[in-house]
C-alpha cells in the first residue's frame, strides 16, 4: 500500500551523528539483528568509518510497526556529508518527501547543515528537526533548541532531543517520521518515471542503480530506456535495500530500491538520470539532471615508471563506482607519465589518493592543485586550461577568466576579526552577514576558487580553534589579471611546479617558492640556481649551495701559485659537472606550493 510507505533523509553537518541514528533506527526496527550490528552500518568503507564522513551515499528499508500493529515501509537514504558532493546530496533530497534534520547540541548549527537544509527546503520536503547528543556535558540543547525555533520556526515542543549514541527517545523519531511525512504519491499503472539518486559498480551484475520510482512499475521483464545517455537495457536483477540486496520481483510507484542494469561503466548510468520503459515511456526527463563538473584538478604519477600501467588500471576501476572521477594521459618533463585527474573538490581529491594507495597498493606524487581557467585568445577564441602548464604564450592572451565561489563561513563572532582578515588575504570580497543567534555570525562571501583549494580550510580551523564552518557554491568566471609563474631549477623549466596567480601576488609567490625550494632541493657538487620566471623575466633567484671537496687539504705552506692551480682545476670540472648534471627533485619540493602562507 503507498499510503503505507515513507521516503525520507537524514542531514547533518560532518559528525554531527547521522550514521549512528540510522544505526539506532535500524537496530529498533530490527532490520539488522543486534548480532550482526557493527557501528557505522551503512558507512561500508573504511575511509567513511575513519574520517567519520559519509562519502556514497546509501539506502535501507525498514519495517516499523506503529501501536496500533499497522506496518510501514520506511525507505532511509543515507546522503553524503561533505560540500564536495553536494549535487549527490540534492538528487537523493529529490527521491524524498521529508527529511530528519539533526543538529549537534555542543555544536550547534553549521554551514553544511544549512546548506542542505536550503536544499531540501527547495525540494519542498517535511523537515523533522532533531537534537542530537543531548549526553554530552557540553550540550547547550536549550540555546540550539531556540536557533532552530528561529530557523525554523518549528514549535518548541515539535523539536526532538535525542542521544543517538545511548538510543533515547530515537522510538519518537520513527513516530515523528510516520505521523509527520506525507506518504509518496504515484500510480503503479502509469508510465515509469524513476529517479536514479546514485548507482555504483559490480563485478557480477554491472552498474547497479538506485532508484525512486516516481510513477509505473518496474519487473525483470521491461525494457528500460536511461533517458540522458540513451542507453537501453534488461534488468539483470530489481530489489530493495534491507540493507544489503534483497531482490523482489516488481518495484511499485512510491518504492525505493535498486535496478541490476548489466550496464559496463557507471557513465552510461548517471546520477540524477530517469529511468524510463524503452517503448511507451515519459517524453521529459524528471528536472534538475546535471553531469558532475570536476572544479579541482592534479597530476597524478607513478613513483615508479614502470607502473604507470598499474595506475590506469586503478584509475579505471575507481572511475567505475565514482563517474565523477575524470582523468586523462599527461606527461611531465620532471615526472615523465602520468594523469591529469578532475575532483569535484579537495576532499574528493583526498579520498581518491587514499583509495589508490590503500585499494590499490600504489605509490603515487599528486602536483599541486589547480582550477580550470578560460583563456580568451586576441582571436576570440576561449580555450580551457586545467594546468598551469597549459597557458598560452602571453602575447596570444586576450584576458583569463578564473572561477569565483559564493563561500558562507558559520563562526563564533569572538573569530570575525579572524575570518575577515583571513578572507582578504585570499582576494575575498564582502556580501553580507547576519546574526542567527546572539553569538554566532553568518558572513557570505565571493571568493577566487584557486585561493579556496590552497589550504584556506586548514588555516579556517586553526584560526577559529575548530568553531568555524564552511560551504561554498560555483558562483562565475571572471576576468583577473592572472599570470604565469614558473620555477627554473639549473636553467630548466620543472612544468609541476608551474602556478597562476594574481599579478600583484607574482613577486611574493615566486619568493617565497624559490626560498621553500632552496631548503628542499638537495645538494649537489656543483651549485644549481634556482629562479621564479615570469612576465618575461626573472623574479626572484637563490642558489643551492655546492658541496665543497677541500681540494687545498694536501698543500701545507708551498707557493700560492700551486693553489690557485688546484682551484682552477676544481672550477673546470665543477663547469662541466653542470653542464651534464641532473636534479634529483625530492616529493616535497611539488607540495610545497601549498604551504607559502606557513
Amino acid at each position: 500500500m503507498i499510503e503505507n510507505v515513507r521516503n525520507f533523509c537524514i542531514i547533518a553537518h560532518v559528525d554531527h551523528g547521522k550514521s549512528t541514528l540510522a544505526d539506532r533506527m535500524l537496530q529498533m526496527t530490527g532490520t539488522i539483528a543486534d548480532r550482526d550490528m557493527t557501528e557505522q552500518v551503512l558507512d561500508s568503507m573504511d575511509l567513511e568509518r575513519e574520517k567519520g564522513v559519509t562519502i556514497k551515499a546509501s539506502a535501507v528499508r525498514m519495517v516499523y510497526q506503529d501501536e496500533g500493529g499497522l506496518e510501514y515501509a520506511l525507505n532511509l537514504i543515507d546522503t553524503p556529508g561533505h560540500v564536495d558532493f553536494n549535487y549527490e546530496v540534492s538528487r537523493a533530497l529529490e527521491a524524498c518527501e521529508g527529511a530528519l534534520l539533526v543538529v549537534d547540541a555542543a555544536q550547534g548549527i553549521e554551514a553544511q547543515t544549512l546548506a542542505n537544509l536550503y536544499l531540501a527546503l527547495e525540494s519542498n520536503l517535511v523537515i523533522i528537526p532533531v537534537i542530537n547528543k543531548i549526553d554530552l556535558v557540553s550540550a547547550q540543547t536549550e540555546a540550539v533548541m531556540e536557533d532552530l525555533h528561529n530557523l525554523l520556526g518549528t514549535p518548541y515542543d515539535e523539536i526532538i532531543q535525542i542521544s543517538a549514541k545511548l538510543g533515547s527517545n530515537v522510538d519518537q523519531v520513527l513516530k515523528a517520521i510516520v505521523e509527520r511525512i506525507p506518504p509518496p504519491t504515484g500510480k503503479d499503472d502509469d508510465p515509469l518515471e524513476a529517479l536514479i539518486f546514485d548507482s555504483h559498480y559490480d563485478s557480477y551484475k554491472g552498474v547497479v542503480a538506485y532508484v525512486r520510482v516516481f510513477n509505473g512499475a518496474i519487473t525483470r521483464e521491461d525494457q528500460l530506456l536511461m533517458m540522458s545517455t540513451k542507453v537501453k537495457t534488461s534488468p539483470v536483477e530489481i530489489g530493495v535495500f534491507a540493507p544489503d540486496l534483497r531482490p523482489i520481483p516488481r518495484l511499485k510507484a512510491g518504492d525505493v530500491g535498486y535496478i541490476a542494469t548489466g550496464l559496463k561503466t557507471v557513465s552510461e548510468c548517471r546520477v540524477g538520470d530517469t529511468v524510463t520503459y524503452a517503448n511507451g515511456g515519459v517524453t521529459k526527463p524528471l528536472p534538475g539532471y546535471r553531469q558532475a563538473k570536476p572544479m579541482v584538478f592534479a597530476g597524478v604519477y607513478p613513483t615508479e615508471g614502470e607502473d604507470y600501467a598499474d595506475l590506469r588500471d586503478a584509475l579505471e576501476k575507481l572511475q567505475l563506482n565514482d563517474a565523477s572521477l575524470t582523468f586523462e594521459p599527461e606527461t611531465s618533463e620532471a615526472l615523465n607519465f602520468g594523469f591529469r585527474c578532475g575532483f569535484l573538490g579537495l576532499f574528493h581529491m583526498e579520498i581518491i589518493q587514499e583509495r589508490l594507495e590503500r585499494e590499490y597498493d600504489m605509490d603515487v606524487v599528486f602536483t599541486a592543485p589547480s582550477v580550470e581557467y578560460r583563456v580568451k585568445l586576441n582571436n576570440g577564441e576561449t580555450v580551457r586550461v586545467s594546468s598551469p602548464s597549459q597557458l598560452p604564450d602571453e602575447n596570444l592572451i586576450d584576458k583569463i577568466l578564473e572561477p569565483w565561489m559564493n563561500l558562507t563561513i558559520f563562526t563564533p563572532t569572538e573569530y570575525y576579526g579572524v575570518v575577515m582578515d583571513l578572507v582578504t588575504r585570499k582576494r575575498g570580497v564582502f556580501i553580507s552577514q547576519d546574526y542567527p543567534s546572539p553569538s554566532r555570525v553568518q558572513i557570505e562571501y565571493e571568493i577566487p576558487l584557486s585561493e579556496l583549494i590552497i589550504d584556506f580550510f586548514d588555516q579556517l580551523k586553526s584560526g577559529t580553534r575548530g568553531y568555524a564552518s564552511m560551504d561554498y557554491q560555483f558562483n562565475e568566471y571572471r576576468p583577473e589579471n592572472l599570470v604565469k609563474v614558473e620555477i627554473l631549477v639549473n636553467g630548466e623549466s620543472v612544468d609541476a611546479l608551474t602556478a597562476i596567480v594574481h599579478k600583484d601576488d607574482a613577486y611574493h609567490k615566486g619568493q617565497a617558492l624559490v626560498s621553500r625550494l632552496k631548503e628542499l632541493i638537495p645538494r649537489q657538487l656543483f651549485t644549481i640556481p634556482v629562479q621564479a620566471y615570469s612576465q618575461g623575466r626573472v623574479i626572484s633567484r637563490a642558489n643551492v649551495k655546492a658541496l665543497r671537496k677541500d681540494v687545498l687539504s694536501k698543500c701545507y705552506g708551498g707557493d700560492i701559485t700551486r693553489k690557485k692551480k688546484l682551484l682552477e682545476k676544481q672550477k673546470k670540472g665543477k663547469r662541466r659537472m653542470k653542464m651534464v648534471g641532473n636534479v634529483e627533485i625530492p616529493q616535497e619540493a611539488f607540495m610545497a606550493i601549498l604551504r607559502l602562507d606557513k
